[in-house]
């Protein structure tokens, strides 16, 4: 289903990738799945540089079941260890894409052939069908009490709740669970009333907030929130594009200020990261966002990609005292940002395989040092769990690596997760802390899901 978004019709893909060590060199392989031929010429392809760029010269068709290649010595330049390899159509329309964080062992391709999610193949099939692995393990069973149930009222956000963050009580104050809908573009401020998370009433919370681009206009999809420094009044949001102006992507974080009066939040900043970003369609941005503190980075030797060493903070000025990490639908990916909030600028630090085909929603346990990344439902709504490896003598030390993928608990049905929260530590009972999702579809009603997971660190 491609909702707003370009219709998803034409069958040619992406199908192999070879990024190192190639005959003769760097190569693309291009696949026709479909029963009918495809006249490719003048489509464009380029890594993840848009200054990079090569056209398929004209007369090229492809037939059905035929693959097409492009080699580096056509397209003219070659493909990195952490790159992009893109495929537009003859009129600039995104058509197919992937990204990576280092060379494949062997080759990145299609499981199954022509159709299937990339993975790292068996062996190099170049012009062939691919070799398919037996890919990863299957889902752990859900770690938790895997008794789900629904947390709000019936039809409180009339759909298109997307992202979440739980924030604890202080002093007077109850816990907060903030969450945004994607459109209309709203901020919401949820408390527990006993029985179930309702937007507060005071204030002009009642039925959320009304969320704007820095000049007060337009309407940002927004896909998931996230705080960086705990009662502060600032919020993060991830959108993938202005609902006023739907067909184009605008892959932006937005600053807010919740305590600013009225029924409307005009955004104090904005970083629109579609310059540095892969070109995605305007629904398959970003869809997750979380922050995570420099204290934790450093301590683990969180790895920055771009300077190519350890993570040293005072090599971004103005940026605060974290990383904000965001995860885009299209590919999986999570890139960590660091954001200037004075100059405005921002600086990639590091692009990490989630290890699921697409990101609904990301979020990090500021306790326990977990980065949970959400699937949803085209993955049956897995949740994989990542950690900093702190191995030394481990190639990926200091880098964020998969550690176990969850099947969603049996307790809740296959619906449009697209938002996930976790409770801290400080909120255990008998040895569980709450666990909450936000369904984009309010299936039966409801958008806001509840189980527990075990506090600490559960998994070996």
């Amino acid at each position: 289903m491609t909702k707003g978004a370009a219709n998803d019709c034409l069958p040619v893909r992406i199908n192999e990738i070879e990024s190192s060590g190639g005959v003769p060199g760097d190569w693309v392989e291009l696949f026709n799945a479909g029963a009918t031929a495809v006249d490719v010429s003048g489509w464009v392809f380029k890594d993840n540089d848009n200054t990079h760029s090569y056209s398929i010269p004209s007369g090229t068709t492809m037939p059905p079941g035929t693959y097409f290649l492009l080699e580096e010595a056509a397209f003219g330049f070659g493909l990195g260890s952490a790159d992009s390899s893109r495929l537009f159509d003859a009129q600039g329309a995104p058509v197919d894409s992937y990204t990576w964080t280092s060379h494949a062992s062997t080759t990145y391709g299609r499981c199954p052939n022509g159709t299937g999610a990339f993975g790292t193949t068996a062996s190099v099939t170049k012009g062939a069908a691919n070799a398919c692995s037996a890919g990863p393990p299957p889902a752990q069973p859900w770690p938790g009490t895997n008794t789900v149930v629904t947390v709000d009222g019936t039809a409180v956000f009339g759909g298109n709740l997307s992202g979440l963050f739980y924030e604890p009580a202080a002093g007077p104050s109850s816990n907060v669970l903030w969450a945004v809908r994607n459109g209309p573009s709203t901020l919401f401020r949820l408390v527990w009333n006993g029985s179930v998370w309702t937007p507060e009433a005071a204030n002009g919370w009642d039925t959320g907030k009304t969320l704007r681009y820095t000049s007060g206009t337009g309407s940002p999809d927004s896909e998931d929130v996230t705080k960086a420094e705990l009662f502060s009044s600032a919020l993060y949001v991830a959108t993938e594009r202005d609902n006023d102006a739907g067909g184009v992507s605008r892959l932006s974080v937005l600053r807010f200020d919740a305590d600013q009066p009225g029924s409307e939040l005009t955004a104090t900043h904005e970083w629109n990261l579609n310059a540095d970003l892969p070109a995605v369609g305007p629904n398959l941005g970003l869809e997750g966002i979380t922050w995570i503190p420099d204290s934790f980075l450093v301590a683990r030797s969180f790895f920055d990609e771009t300077a190519g060493h350890p993570y040293v903070p005072a090599q971004y000025p103005n940026h605060g005292t974290g990383l904000f990490f965001v995860g885009v639908e299209a590919s999986g990916v999570i890139y960590a940002y660091a954001l200037d909030h004075v100059g405005g600028g921002f600086s990639r630090v590091a692009t990490i395989a989630s290890g699921n085909a697409i990101a609904k929603g990301i979020y990090f346990d500021r306790d326990v040092g977990y980065l949970w990344a959400q699937c949803g439902a085209a993955c049956d709504n897995q949740l994989g769990v990542l950690a900093i490896d702190t191995t030394v003598a481990s190639p990926t030390f200091g880098r964020f690596k998969l550690r176990r993928q969850f099947a969603r608990p049996s307790t809740m049905p296959n619906i449009a997760n697209e938002g996930l929260a976790i409770a801290p530590e400080s909120e255990c009972l008998s040895g569980f802390k709450g666990f909450f999702w936000a369904d984009d579809s309010e299936t039966g009603g409801h958008a806001l899901r509840f189980d527990a997971i075990p506090c600490g660190s559960f998994i070996p």
